[in-house]
């Protein structure tokens, strides 16, 4: 098995190389979420960048001339990005009455919105072109990686990035994620809350662009969900989700390879296996 993953080395390096540098990105930011208890938010993240990869490809076939910007890669990143930022923008506001008396919309029926917009319209933008169509299919199903040597380069910039972010200021964040106003009081910015938002969502439609919907957001919830089942504090499972989410995607990439199974979807139930033995033990704990 090991032998026959060496010898495919050269072949699916971009591919494999993305997928492990994914794992590590998204499953720190997603500590982050979880311990907010916003997991819904990434599914609507991740809803809203297929929406723009959706129009940029609309945009390409349908209005533009063969060998323009808007039917690069390039443009298709930037989309993706631009309405992932957005939506986590969006979804970042609060709850609160506004000046009409009337309550304000609650920030779980904004994220409804904007997963149920993103994957109607998504889908229904590219309805009438086949090429399109089987673009979007495979994003959602996360069926064909095809990272290349520009998306490794980017993906290992933003974990060097956020790392150093991370590590640097792991206490605030989540104090921030637990408490915000204590941590307000404590000297956190409020803006925290749309900078946290905000490179959510590039991370995400990032990743989107390079890996596809199911492991993108398998990636951002479920490492965090097997490490808050298994540290009994907040705090080291900034340092326990991404060696869970990494370990499980370089075993996925190897058993995937000497088994013919796709790597994402393999990840995916591998670690959907982990949380369930997570729920398992500490039920046994009794904890």
């Amino acid at each position: 098995m090991i032998d026959a993953f060496i010898d495919s080395w050269p072949l699916f390096r971009e591919i494999w190389l993305a997928a492990w540098l994914v794992a590590l990105l998204l499953s720190l930011v997603g500590v982050f979420v979880v311990v907010r208890d916003q997991i819904f938010v990434g599914a609507a993240i991740a809803q809203a960048s297929t929406l723009g990869i959706s129009l940029g490809l609309c945009l390409g076939s349908e209005w533009s001339a063969e060998g323009s910007f808007f039917r690069s890669d390039a443009f298709l990143s930037m989309v993706a990005v631009g309405f992932a930022v957005i939506a986590a923008l969006v979804t970042a506001r609060g709850s609160g009455g506004g000046s009409t008396g009337r309550p304000a919309d609650s920030r779980e029926a904004i994220t409804g919105f904007v997963f149920l917009l993103g994957g109607s319209g998504s889908l229904l933008i590219i309805a009438h072109s086949p090429h399109g169509l089987d673009d979007v299919q495979r994003l959602l199903a996360s069926s064909g990686i095809g990272a290349t040597s520009g998306d490794v380069a980017v993906l290992t910039v933003l974990c060097a990035a956020t790392l150093l972010f991370v590590f640097a200021r792991r206490r605030a964040l989540l104090l921030f994620a637990i408490d915000s106003t204590t941590a307000c009081v404590l000297g956190v910015r409020r803006s925290t809350d749309a900078l946290a938002a905000a490179w959510l969502g590039l991370v995400l439609g990032v990743a989107m662009r390079t890996s596809g919907m199911l492991y993108s957001f398998g990636c951002l919830v479920l490492p965090a969900l097997v490490a808050k089942n298994l540290c009994r504090a907040s705090l080291p499972m900034f340092f326990a989700a991404p060696l869970i989410a990494v370990i499980t995607s370089m075993a996925a990439a190897v058993i995937g390879n000497a088994c013919d199974f796709n790597q994402a979807q393999l990840s995916v139930a591998l670690l959907c296996g982990l949380l369930a033995a997570a729920w398992g033990l500490r039920a046994a704990r009794g904890s």
